[in-house]
């Protein structure tokens, strides 16, 4: 395979028509790879570097010179601090800057003097010590943001801490680029007169792209803004990035610094969504390029050599980084409990390891031979943060909720049983408190329990898909049961028990679509709405009113979408959720089927 792509790569080039085989072989192992490990739970970035060892000179060897890939692919990084710089406003820098400058630098701080104990240990440099501890240091921001969206974690406190001290991460980079190229073996023989010379062109970079940034962007983008011209935007968003990493790179600093300031110099515009959306796409294509490039220069017989070497790296860099950010944590009067999962999930290296690993090799601070181990060592801490989690969410199971000042659903009797007080519930409860309703409420979330006190409602603790529970909330006595749990599943559940229990009492519950409508009315629930079938409704109408719809027609074209609704729901509930699709309004025959989630609707 590799030789018939070097022979149609020949061919191409006699024929001086452009080679399109590598370009469709590297997306080609990206569109098979990054799904498939997305689905595994190892991450995209897992995906991009096994595809590149596949497809590189120590795989099936399609490629040979990755070098030249990985320069092309730094762009990818020099966009990805771009973005960073942009979502890093400096209001939002200061409104998080205890957790970010206290939380976030001690941890980085501790956690970089640990590890750089491993390669003086070892007996490398304290230059190849440092770059080796400092690259594990960098958490993976993308293996970390996923692990906490998944477990819904990002709105949450700990969870803030969390990306306050990625944050903090992501800033860190930017100097510690800087560190490297002051570290290189050359900088020890400069002179003074060309060092100072060296920091004061570098100051005078930084100073005139402050300056340009803060007085010619922003009217530069409100001009291109006004010439109504998508393509020309884009072009300017990319010139702003490559040119402040050219300014950078000219001033002898990182491209990445340039890109990083100019991000958040315009962090604060009114272009800034308008930017990120324009050098998106560029980066995440060239960056996983980068993490092709990177995958393709593992050298497997070097690993081989040295998997001892590697092995024991990982364990003293994952331990001592798990005890830094543990006691880092404590330190800041965080719980046993959070301190030990934010442990474990940033417990791997990440990402910007391999930026940092390829800065030093460039500069000559480490070999090719040291790159392929550090950069193996971070790949396997990167693979098995999963298997990690899944070890830490079994052995430390979720604490059982905190009953103090909540009451268990004990005796209660009452005509109507409400389940379930989130959103949903409050408003469901409000006509029937209006109207004088008895009404008992049972909740499994002790917090909202809690909540709902400071507000005057008496809200019992109790999980309304166990039978015990729905006999001590008075079930069997009540006129009613209200279904307004947030859980599909377990809606359907406390459904179907109730009408196979209390069979003579009347249901009402909350769907979320019309999949589960659906599943409800073959529950036997007497009444289900959608939850946002109403308010949906009242949007589009108030959208005519707005068109200038008269007011007949506005009331005509509702009863029309209501009727065709009922009549397709009808249908659906005997035949299937496509069987009401010519009801659908803008689907008339010639016109296409719905997609499943228009159907679901």
């Amino acid at each position: 395979m590799a030789a018939d792509a070097v022979s149609h790569a020949a061919e191409a080039a006699s024929h001086g028509g452009f080679d399109l085989i590598p370009v469709v072989v590297l997306l080609g192992a990206a569109v098979v790879a990054v799904p498939l490990f997305k689905r595994l739970g190892l991450g995209s970035v897992l995906g991009y570097l096994a595809a590149g060892l596949v497809i590189g000179p120590f795989g099936v060897g399609l490629f040979s010179d990755t070098q030249s890939i990985l320069h092309v692919a730094e762009l990818g990084v020099v966009m990805f601090l771009f973005i960073i710089g942009l979502e890093m406003q400096p209001s939002r820098l200061w409104s998080m800057r205890g957790e970010i400058f206290g939380l976030g630098l001690l941890q980085v701080a501790l956690c970089i003097g640990l590890l750089t104990c491993v390669g003086l240990t070892l007996g490398y440099s304290v230059p190849q010590s440092f770059v080796a501890g400092t690259g594990f240091v960098l958490t993976s921001t993308a293996i970390v943001m996923q692990m906490l969206e998944e477990r819904r974690a990002m709105g949450l406190p700990k969870g803030r801490r969390i990306v306050a001290i990625l944050l903090l991460e992501d800033l860190a980079i930017v100097p510690l680029l800087a560190l490297v190229a002051f570290l290189a073996p050359g900088g020890e023989n400069a002179t003074l007169t060309s060092r100072l010379t060296g920091v004061a062109i570098g100051l005078a970079s930084i100073l005139g792209l402050i300056v340009a940034g803060r007085y010619l962007l922003d009217p530069l983008f409100r001009i291109l803004g006004k010439a109504r011209a998508r393509e020309v935007m884009t072009a300017a968003a990319l010139f702003v990035v490559l040119g402040a990493a050219l300014a950078m790179q000219l001033g002898g600093l990182s491209m990445a610094m340039g890109a990083f300031l100019a991000g958040v110099l315009l962090s604060e515009s009114s272009f800034r969504h308008q930017l990120e959306a324009d050098v998106e796409p560029f980066r995440g294509i060239l960056l996983g390029l980068f993490f092709l490039g990177v995958g393709m220069s593992l050298d497997l017989a070097v690993i081989a050599a040295n998997w001892r070497l590697i092995l024991v790296a990982v364990i003293a860099y994952m331990v001592l980084k798990t005890i830094g950010i543990y006691a880092v944590a404590r330190l800041f009067r965080a719980g046993n409990r959070e301190a030990i999962e934010r442990a474990v999930l940033m417990a791997q290296g990440g990402e910007f390891a391999f930026v940092l690993y390829a800065a030093a090799a460039s500069v000559g601070i480490i070999d090719g031979e040291a790159n392929a181990i550090l950069t193996a060592t971070i790949i396997v801490s990167m693979a098995v943060t999963p298997l990690m989690i899944i070890l830490h969410d079994r052995l430390i199971p979720k604490p059982a909720p905190s009953m103090d000042g909540v009451e268990a659903a004990e005796g209660l009797s009452a005509g109507v049983l409400l389940i379930g007080f989130g959103r949903f519930g409050q408003i469901v409860s409000q006509p029937l408190l209006a109207n004088g309703c008895s009404i008992s409420i049972i909740e499994t979330d002790t917090d909202a329990i809690r909540n709902a006190q400071d507000f005057g409602f008496k809200v019992y603790f109790g999980d309304g898909a166990r039978l015990d529970i729905l006999h001590a909330a008075g079930a069997h006595d009540a006129r009613l049961v209200v279904i307004a749990v947030n859980d599909r599943e377990a809606s359907l559940k406390i459904a179907e028990l109730v009408k196979a229990e209390f069979p003579l009492v009347p249901v009402l519950a909350r769907s979320f679509d019309r999949e589960h409508a659906i599943e409800l009315i073959h529950a036997g629930v007497d009444y289900q709405i959608r939850e946002t079938f109403e308010s949906a409704l009242a949007l589009g109408q108030k959208a005519l009113e707005m068109m200038d719809v008269d007011e007949e027609e506005r009331v005509r074209v509702m009863e029309d979408v209501r009727q065709r609704d009922s009549e397709r729901f009808a249908l659906e509930t005997a035949d299937g959720i496509y069987a009401g699709r010519d009801l659908i309004h803008g689907n008339a025959p010639g016109k296409g089927q719905p997609t499943e989630r228009e159907a679901s609707s």
